[in-house]
């Protein structure tokens, strides 16, 4: 579980945000579960299937992914080395109901000694303060970084259509980005952008205000939609992929989709005591539109892509859509009778993974005295969580 009410401590803890699982028990809101020219080339972790045996060999063997980190900068002299790693991607894992359903190929994110992720890891830094991220590109194809929203020279901007500049494999460069801009900002691989970020090269950076105060409880969520045809034909598979036809199929909250959304260790379930103040940061990496509601809880929208919001311009909605790229800070109160309320896309085919319903874009807000209820050890069951 991550909670970042306390930004001076060490966040390596995993960005699982604690978690449950059945939708069919979330205030009767669902049902329960059931069930370029950069072109692919060979890799050598490709497994080779025949016809015979391709439902069963997995078409790669690369490591699996694991959850995204809270890098808090200011431990780390403001430096991070990242990479990038081809690996499996599990959005629904083995244990839950309806899994596995796994990505054969991703390209992750991997920050100095943390594992890889998608999303990548959050990194997290203050109001003032400057950043070097070095990138040493070993993957075999050209990258970028590009970050969203904060001061950094032409050079640095990671975007090659303008200022003609790759990272080849075999190379590295620094970029170096002020803390200029304080709020939630996303960056991502900015080469062949139309399918490197759609690999899984995304993540979110994280500026503190100066006078930052941190509420009770604090999150991050990044909503990615996935067009699954892609990742199977880099991993070698009968599949066929155009951006032109691009068609989503599955759906995720920090690159997971229900019921592993509701793990505690894997998933993205916002665990509040009552009366907490909340803050979610919540980021769209990916290509549609998601109205996110809360049942429950009206919430105060604070911030949008670095900009606060005047307290005269603030006030409650259940739902807010989130276009590709916007960053919003929402606020709530944890004044709801103590239970366990879905939150969740409200475009109910993002409630799906691979055309199972529910699934996808959905998770809960779980009260910790409702965690000690039947309904919440039926949801960890979903889920596959056995602590």
């Amino acid at each position: 579980m991550t909670d970042s009410s306390s930004p001076g401590m060490r966040r390596r803890a995993v960005l699982s945000l604690a978690g449950v699982g059945t939708l069919g028990t979330l205030a009767g809101c669902l049902s329960t579960f059931t069930g370029d020219s950069d072109e692919p080339t060979e890799d050598a972790d490709s497994s080779e299937t025949s016809d015979d045996d391709s439902a069963d060999v997995p078409l790669t063997d690369y490591d699996y992914t694991e959850s995204p980190q809270i890098i808090d900068l200011a431990e780390q002299n403001h430096e991070s080395t990242l990479r990038t790693v081809s690996a499996r991607h599990q959005l629904v894992t083995d244990e839950a109901a309806g899994g596995p359903v796994e990505l054969p190929e991703v390209w992750a994110w991997q920050a100095d000694d943390y594992a890889p992720s998608v999303p990548g890891p959050i990194y997290r830094m203050r109001e003032g303060e400057t950043f070097e991220l070095t990138y040493e590109n070993n993957h075999g194809r050209p990258h970028t970084v590009h970050v969203h929203a904060v001061g950094k020279s032409w050079e640095d901007d990671g975007a090659p259509v303008t200022n003609r500049d790759r990272v080849d494999s075999g190379e590295s460069e620094t970029y170096v980005l002020e803390g200029d801009v304080p709020g939630t900002h996303v960056y991502h691989c900015h080469y062949q952008t139309h399918n490197h970020l759609d690999m899984g090269m995304y993540g979110i950076l994280r500026v503190d205000p100066e006078d930052y105060e941190p509420p009770d409880r604090e999150y991050f969520f990044t909503l990615r939609d996935w067009d699954t045809n892609l990742h199977d034909m880099y991993a070698g598979g009968d599949a066929d992929y155009s951006p032109t036809d691009r068609s989503s199929d599955a759906y995720t909250i920090n690159g997971r989709s229900a019921p592993t959304t509701f793990h505690p260790e894997e998933g993205t379930p916002l665990i509040v005591s009552e009366g907490d103040t909340v803050h979610l940061n919540i980021a769209n990496n990916g290509y549609e539109t998601h109205p996110f509601h809360t049942h429950g809880h009206r919430f105060t929208v604070i911030e949008k892509d670095g900009s606060p919001i005047p307290e005269a311009a603030q006030y409650e909605e259940d739902v807010i859509n989130i276009a590709p790229a916007e960053r919003y800070t929402l606020e709530f109160e944890a004044t709801a009778d103590p239970g366990i309320y879905p939150a969740h896309c409200h475009k109910v085919h993002h409630v799906t993974t691979e055309g199972r319903y529910p699934g996808g874009m959905a998770t809960a807000i779980v009260y910790e005295q409702a965690m000690e209820t039947d309904e919440f050890a039926e949801i960890m069951d979903d889920a596959g969580f056995e602590g």
